[in-house]
């Protein structure tokens, strides 16, 4: 067994609050810290969301109600022309996860190294069917499914030949530390037989650690420049510093955790040396 390198992404999704340039300073964040991917997410504000909700009402910086808030959040193609050339300059990957099929076709222009379902998308079919057809490695989140709901979206990337990775996670902003159950990492492994990943929305480091510990592949958390900004997932995400913390507390982890082969250090022949004569 090889010493594993653990795929960690910041998920910016949509803590760039519409603004390019926060999103270029969360790309600077994920590269500076070690990040090997940072993620957005990207929607069709008129597919994914009823009329009736969107003329609902609510405060935000940009408007009175949720069409003007969503809108307000929603990159477009100038943005990620912008993203996908920025992030190439400073050598770091990116990609998103779409919520509806146009979104997923916008993105195909990019010619990403990997999709995302986020997991609030694991049940809808169509949106499966085009991105596993497309045969683009892809992260599976799974939070708020039933194993049966996750049977379902592995059936049709099995029917495609397109190459996945689940991540364990649970859907709460921000997630209680008793309730990440990173048992289901395991879980997963031996009833999919596949790389399984976390992502993960609890405070601090420890759960994310201990999900490597546990054989995460893979690590997505949200991060953010300040937790009090604006927004329904800053609070969930971790700031700069944090960020930096649990990079190389990944990294360290990974370094105890080693090959699983038995070797004999210098330092432990010396010893055997002297107490087996």
């Amino acid at each position: 067994m090889e010493q594993t390198k653990t795929y960690i992404i910041g998920e910016i999704g949509i803590n760039h609050n519409g603004d390019l340039a926060i999103a270029k300073k969360l790309i600077d964040v994920a590269k500076e810290a070690g990040c090997d991917a940072v993620k957005f997410q990207k929607r069709t504000i008129e597919k994914v969301y009823s009329k009736e909700m969107l003329d609902s009402p609510r405060e935000s910086p940009w408007g009175t109600t949720q069409r003007e808030q969503k809108e307000g959040l929603e990159f477009g193609k100038k943005e990620y022309d912008a993203i996908d050339a920025y992030c190439k300059e400073k050598g770091i990957d990116w990609f998103a996860s779409a919520w509806d099929v146009d979104s997923q076709k916008f993105l195909q222009q990019y010619f990403l190294k990997y999709n995302k379902i986020a997991s609030a998308m694991l049940t809808k079919e169509d949106l499966l069917e085009e991105v596993a057809k497309e045969g683009r490695y892809t992260f599976i989140s799974t939070g708020m499914s039933t194993l049966e709901e996750i049977d379902r979206a592995v059936e049709v990337f099995q029917k495609h030949h397109c190459p996945f990775e689940l991540m364990h996670c649970n859907s709460t902003y921000p997630m209680p530390e008793e309730e990440a159950n990173l048992r289901m990492i395991f879980t997963l492994q031996n009833r999919y037989h596949c790389k399984v990943g976390y992502s993960g929305h609890e405070a601090g480091e420890l759960v994310s650690v201990l999900a490597v510990a546990a054989g995460a592949t893979s690590v997505e958390r949200h991060i953010t420049l300040d937790r009090t900004m604006y927004g329904s997932d800053q609070k969930a995400s971790i700031e700069p510093n944090e960020l930096i913390h649990l990079v190389k507390a990944i990294r360290h982890a990974e370094t105890i955790l080693g090959t699983g082969e038995k070797v004999l250090t210098e330092a432990e022949k010396a010893v055997k040396a002297k107490l087996r004569g």
